[in-house]
């Protein structure tokens, strides 16, 4: 344990990089920090807990019925935020509204504070998104709208934590992807996954096949065309959902695979948001040498119209994501 770098290090030690940093996004990750650990803790007593586990008896802006982590992962990760008074606003797929915090703050936050909650009574892995924009208001006045609403392009920084067999926190300010595992014993995060990439042959596609008939003709092509045997392309594919985002793209992201969330006849817009979750993790697939696209469009180029805004997403390999778009453009 001589030679190992925490996440306080390797933050600080990014921070030299910027000639002139004045120490605030290192106060915002170290709030992100504090908060997972917080949310970790719980997470793991969860099965001990009753009052942890089950519906919280309110459903979020989505008609989603929030689960009583949802609720206190939440808070937790609001209160560590404002706390550090750096951040002028946050939005939260938990909330209608966005927050207005501290008119002197630099950044913005939107985040997803706990991805796949359905998971939480059955011990699944269950994570929390997040991304980080600098405002463009001027700083002294009041958050507005058209700070959250900025192309996925213009985030200084984005991540997950993954709450499984181990805690990791995983992200990227532009420069590469890092990730993280929590050590309980110590109480810190320890680099252990140093410059991620997605593997450039990918192997498993990710989607919830019970949609397969609710699909587009494109996806149906794809499903098939991942199923097909041809060992030249690396085929059949093996099939692997979670049903909780984080933990998908996570296992494609050391992998190699492709994460797939289309528009449906159910969810014509598609299902996950654009702020709080597509954004995000398109900039780290994106970092990790991969592809994020709605089908049709890079992720990160969307401009969005509003909060909670929803789009088709697949994210991984580059060459599997080509397809996808290939069979979806000869629909």
């Amino acid at each position: 344990m001589t030679d190992v770098t925490t996440l306080g290090e390797f933050i600080i030690e990014k921070q030299m990089d910027f000639p002139g940093s004045s120490g605030e996004f290192s106060r915002l990750l170290s709030a992100i920090r504090l908060a997972s650990k917080i949310v970790s803790q719980q997470v793991n007593k969860a099965g001990l807990l009753s009052n942890i586990l089950g519906a919280a008896g309110s459903d979020n802006i989505q008609g989603e019925a929030q689960q009583k982590l949802d609720v206190f992962a939440n808070d937790q990760f609001i209160k560590a935020l404002t706390a550090r008074k750096v951040i002028c606003g946050i939005a939260s797929e938990e909330n209608d509204e966005y927050i207005s915090i501290n008119e002197e703050g630099s950044y913005i936050v939107a985040m997803d504070p706990l991805d796949g909650s359905s998971n939480i009574d059955v011990n699944v892995s269950i994570g929390t998104i997040f991304s980080i924009y600098k405002r463009i208001s001027p700083v002294g006045t009041p958050v507005t709208e058209a700070d959250f609403l900025q192309k996925g392009t213009e985030q200084v920084a984005a991540g997950y934590v993954i709450y499984g067999s181990s805690t990791m926190l995983v992200y990227t300010t532009g420069n590469g992807v890092n990730g993280f595992t929590y050590d309980p014993g110590l109480g810190v995060f320890i680099l252990s996954h140093p410059d991620m990439t997605v593997p450039s042959v990918g192997k498993i596609y990710s989607m919830n096949e019970g949609n397969f008939y609710k699909s587009s003709e494109g996806i149906q092509n794809f499903i098939k065309y991942a199923q097909e045997v041809d060992p030249g392309s690396n085929r059949p594919y093996t099939a692997r959902y979670i049903g909780s985002l984080v933990a998908d793209f996570h296992r494609n992201l050391i992998k190699g695979g492709v994460y797939l969330y289309p528009v449906t006849s159910t969810s014509p817009n598609g299902k996950l948001r654009l702020l709080y979750e597509c954004n995000p993790m398109a900039m780290i697939i994106e970092q990790a040498g991969g592809k994020a696209s709605d089908g049709q469009t890079r992720i990160m180029e969307i401009d969005p119209k509003s909060l909670h805004q929803r789009v088709a997403f697949f994210a991984g390999t580059s060459h599997m994501v080509n397809k996808i778009e290939e069979l979806i453009a000869a629909e």
